[in-house]
């Protein structure tokens, strides 16, 4: 339909219409006139369709009350009041995104779907969710999402128990996440940035029911609401749903919900904090040290929400980045990184050196500023900012951004600027800023911005976070004491209404809702699923004797090409030496180039050149699989010639020898470990318990696992002594690896991409060996090691499962909808609902490994005996036809989540590896659509043979962990 600026539909006014040539899409801004609600719409061809609705919520305190709150509307309303109807959402639609989040300012609930009568049902649970949550009425809720006093019995310990409690220890637990907490605090102490608004753990308990409420009832009306829908839904229809159903209830009112600028500081602020390290751990060199800057705003002056990216990316990421190159030279630290956070008011620009000792932050601030002033006074290198520019360009050009909704991002993007009352599109328009930006290349735009937001700029902080031992156990002791107090100040009658809350709290946890509840949740009908799996292009080529897979998809002129090198011929005992190999090539210079020169071709002319490793299990057997060392590139298809003229320098003329690139790139390869390990310890977890009982496994583990990062440490430590081995090895994997034998080539784009690519390949062929190498013998020792994985971290990670394969079973496609009960039904319920973990999930693969595993987590034992507990679950598994229903249609939105072109090549390439075929995946897709309760059921034997196998790891919190040491067959220090 055609809209015209100033008249209403459906109750909203159109305010602004125009075309956005850098989304291809048509933008609208509306208001609706009764309620004061804004609403943005993008209208494109995206079948991808995005609704949001998203609120102001400034916090007063660390309580976490905007993030509880979050939580807390998605457990029941008026017209859907079942317990977690989130919950049941992802179970049983459509869904392509799913989520709600809380950031410094604003609390967002946005969900994508491609089926227009699930994108409706999943916008009506969501707006009533916001509006009219159960959580007035049931205090249950803040008790279960927030905190709560946990006592079963009289003679117990008190504790606290509740998800975002738990959530937050987790990440409260990262060194780099509470250094950036700390920047924030440091640099805006008189406005609502200046507190976290996840919430800190120690003051979680301080929020009340009362406060609880009236936060809701002042900021969730549509008068302080920012809406949004995106795609090629129908607009008029979603306009009258959301003004008839919800909007018309409300009348405008003036919200005072404004985020206050900082006054700027006249001088530098230096603050300091300590942060946990584990008690076996040395402090020496454990500290951070960072300079931050108030870098403007985000609203007077929009190019610099890009300038101030592309700057922090040429000063502290690029391989070719001055300041990182400057402060690693002076040894200040073992790892420099960078920030620019524009997704608040007031954006802060960060440099953080890691791995440091407190008494080198006056070197530290001398180096920054003396190399800042330098580049000031000499100028910056143009080659740089043309590189810079770029790669950014190339990467706003392509808006790939994974699995992730293309209309998520721009919503995001767009209240960068519309949650402070300026025009939403202000930063969807890139392209008037950037070629103001690209004047770099002739001016000295960015000495000058150096100079404004970085020299001259007194409203900033130097943030100092040291690493202390024993802190985790004092702050632990501390709140133990806390609570022993607490209770011994309790007559007997208040012990007992602590001991009755934790009893009718976890009765109403357990108690399923009614099928009449359940069935307020709207479902679609199975006639609604696709039955034919989507068929992703490939042909099998050969090109000067080298197997091409071809993918002829649209890509938009731009040319994704990967090559998968065997890795199968490196010696056992160089095995870690693949992905050492993976991180340097690129990283280091060639006989031709040094290697910011290098960076910066690779970013002038083409999308990026990234080397990494992969392992390619065979279908359905857990002992057969291919490792591959992958270069994995993008360019357009008139730079493919110098694409490849790269990737030859680099593959057959890097230099190995210069040691001193080597053990910086050594040093911040082994610090991202460590920052990995504590950020995603379900997935370390998970990754050493298969490694206990599959062979692909146990090779994976030694290549990205904890047994590569202690290779790492080991290293890195005698870097001096070992660095002629290292160099001689990273030679000789090189030689093995980069073999015209077994080389599979994967490209995806249109026709005249793959003649581009065929005409420029002999350039990569020609300087690959020939000589055919036997495959190496992998005869890793498994074993059953039950290891407790020792940090500093607040909370753990436990990982329970073994291979089904193993035990006689064969692999099905129902076997995927158990793992959609297993962990949206059981695991969730049980480890998160009653337990208290922020998550519990089951993965069951084709290779046969099942694995249970729990996320940011404050129990051990308790979680594994959760685990046991799903056998006699299955067993007395019941489920009406609408429930299997909805269980298939939550199980197919996962199999079909939405692939970028990319991806799609990629997927492919993984199937014709692994050897699964286009009939095998329409196989388990039918096995999917065909499951019943009695499947499920039927899975209670092979669940128990799991169980029994009794194989678990447990990553986490020393103390805990050692205080159940009994459990273990080992103790492991994972950072020793």
């Amino acid at each position: 339909m055609k809209f015209k600026i100033g008249n209403t539909y459906h109750g909203f006014k159109l305010i602004e219409e125009k075309n956005i040539e850098e989304l291809n899409s048509v933008t609208r801004i509306f208001e609706h006139v009764k309620s004061g609600a804004r609403l943005l719409h993008i209208e494109n061809d995206d079948d991808n369709k995005v609704f949001s609705i998203g609120f102001r919520t400034p916090p007063k305190n660390n309580n976490g009350l905007p993030h509880i709150l979050e939580h807390s509307v998605l457990c029941g309303s008026r017209k859907f009041p079942t317990k977690e109807p989130f919950v049941e959402l992802i179970k049983g639609s459509l869904n392509t995104f799913l989520n709600a989040m809380t950031f410094s300012d604003k609390t967002i609930y946005p969900l994508a779907s491609k089926n227009e009568k699930d994108f409706v049902n999943l916008m009506d649970v969501y707006l009533d969710a916001v509006f009219y949550p159960n959580l007035y009425s049931k205090p249950e809720i803040l008790m279960q999402e927030g905190w709560h006093y946990e006592l079963e019995n009289k003679e117990d310990k008190l504790t606290y128990k509740g998800v975002v409690y738990n959530e937050m220890k987790g990440a409260f637990s990262s060194p780099e996440g509470s250094l950036m907490r700390k920047i924030q605090e440091s640099l805006f102490p008189d406005t609502s940035y200046g507190v976290e608004s996840g919430g800190d753990p120690e003051f979680i308990p301080d929020l009340t029911q009362e406060e609880f409420t009236e936060f809701h009832k002042k900021y969730y009306h549509p008068s302080n609401s920012y809406i949004f829908l995106y795609g090629d839904g129908n607009i008029e229809e979603q306009l009258q749903f959301i003004s008839e159903k919800y909007l018309n209830n409300f009348d405008r009112i003036q919200i005072d919900s404004a985020i206050k600028l900082q006054k700027p500081f006249s001088k530098m602020e230096e603050v300091k904090m300590d942060y946990p390290i584990s008690c076996d751990d040395e402090e020496e060199g454990k500290t951070f040290l960072s300079l931050n800057f108030v870098s403007g705003d985000n609203i007077s002056q929009p190019e610099m929400h890009l300038a101030l990216e592309i700057l922090e990316y040429l000063l502290l990421e690029s391989a070719a980045a001055p300041l990182k190159k400057a402060l690693v030279d002076a040894e200040i630290g073992k790892d420099v990184f960078g920030s620019f956070d524009n997704s608040i008011l007031q954006p802060v620009f960060s440099i953080v050196v890691k791995n440091s000792n407190e008494s080198e932050k006056e070197k530290f601030k001398e180096v920054v500023f003396t190399t800042l002033k330098n580049l000031v006074r000499d100028g910056i290198d143009k080659k740089l900012i043309e590189a810079c520019i770029n790669i950014t360009e190339f990467k706003l050009r392509e808006a790939d951004l994974g699995g992730f909704p293309k209309g998520l991002f721009y919503y995001i993007t767009s209240m960068d600027s519309w949650l402070y009352d300026k025009d939403p599109t202000m930063h969807l328009e890139y392209e008037r800023y950037l070629s103001k930006i690209k004047a770099a290349l002739t001016t000295n735009y960015f000495e000058k911005l150096i100079e404004k937001y970085l020299i001259n700029n007194t409203h900033s902080s130097m943030v100092i976070l040291n690493g202390k031992k024993g802190l985790a156990e004092k702050k632990s002791k501390a709140t133990e004491e806390k609570l022993e107090k607490y209770k011994a100040s309790l007559s007997e009658k208040q012990v007992e209404e602590i001991v009755k809350s934790t009893k009718d709290l976890k009765e109403r946890q357990m108690t399923p809702d009614s099928v009449e509840v359940l069935e307020t949740i709207p479902l679609l009908e199975l006639s609604d699923i696709e039955k034919k799996v989507e068929h992703l292009p490939l042909k099998v080529n050969d090109e000067h004797g080298v197997k091409v897979l071809s993918h002829n998809i649209f890509t938009n002129k731009i040319a994704y090409i990967n090559i998968l090198f065997d890795a199968k011929k490196v010696d056992v005992k160089l095995i870690p030496y693949v992905t050492l190999l993976s991180t340097i090539l690129g990283r280091v210079s060639t006989q031709n180039t040094n290697y910011s020169d290098l960076s910066n071709e690779v970013n002038i002319h083409t999308g990026g050149i990234h080397f990494t490793t992969d392992v390619y299990g065979e279908n359905e057997n857990f002992e057969k699989y291919n490792p591959k060392l992958v270069v994995k590139s993008k360019a357009l298809i008139s730079s493919i010639p110098r694409l490849f003229d790269i990737i030859a320098e680099i593959i057959s003329l890097t230099k190995f020898d210069e040691k001193k690139r080597l053990k910086e790139l050594i040093q911040q390869l082994k610090s991202r470990y460590e920052m990995k390990i504590l950020d995603r310890g379900h997935m370390v977890a998970a990754g050493r318990i298969t490694s206990y009982f599959s062979p692909a496994s146990a090779y994976i583990e030694k290549t990205t696992g904890i047994s590569f990062y202690k290779f790492l440490n080991e290293i890195e430590i005698d870097f001096d002594n070992k660095a002629d081995e290292i160099i001689k090895n990273l030679n000789k994997v090189s030689k093995i690896i980069f073999n015209k034998n077994n080389l599979i080539i994967s490209v995806t784009g249109e026709k005249d991409i793959y003649t581009a690519f065929a005409k420029e390949l002999p350039k990569v062929i020609s300087i690959l060996g020939d000589e055919k190498l036997p495959d190496a013998k992998y005869d890793f020792v498994l074993s059953k090691d039950n290891e407790g994985l020792l940090t500093s971290s607040d909370v753990q990670y436990v990982a329970k499962g073994y291979n089904f394969i193993k035990k006689g079973y064969s692999y099905s496609g129902k076997m995927l909808v158990l793992k959609t009960i297993a962990s949206l039904d059981y695991l969730w319920n049980r480890v998160r609902v009653q337990g208290g973990a922020y998550g519990g999930f089951a993965n069951i693969a084709r290779s046969g490994n099942i694995v249970f595993v729990s996320y940011r987590d404050p129990n051990v034992k308790e979680t594994l005996k959760a685990y046991d507990g799903i056998c006699e679950y299955i067993e007395n598994f019941e489920a009406s036809d609408r429930e299997m229903t909805k269980y298939i249609i939550g199980t197919i939105s996962d199999l079909d989540s939405p692939l970028t072109p990319s991806m799609k090549g990629e997927r492919a390439t993984a199937y014709y590896i692994r050897g699964i075929t286009q009939e095998q995946r329409q196989k388990e897709r039918e096995e999917v659509l065909s499951t019943s309760a009695d499947d499920i059921k039927s899975f209670k034997t092979l669940l128990s043979d799991i169980i029994k196998e009794d194989c678990f790891c447990v990553l986490g919190n020393e103390t805990k962990i050692k205080d159940n040491k009994e459990i273990f067959t080992n103790l492991v220090n994972v950072f020793k």
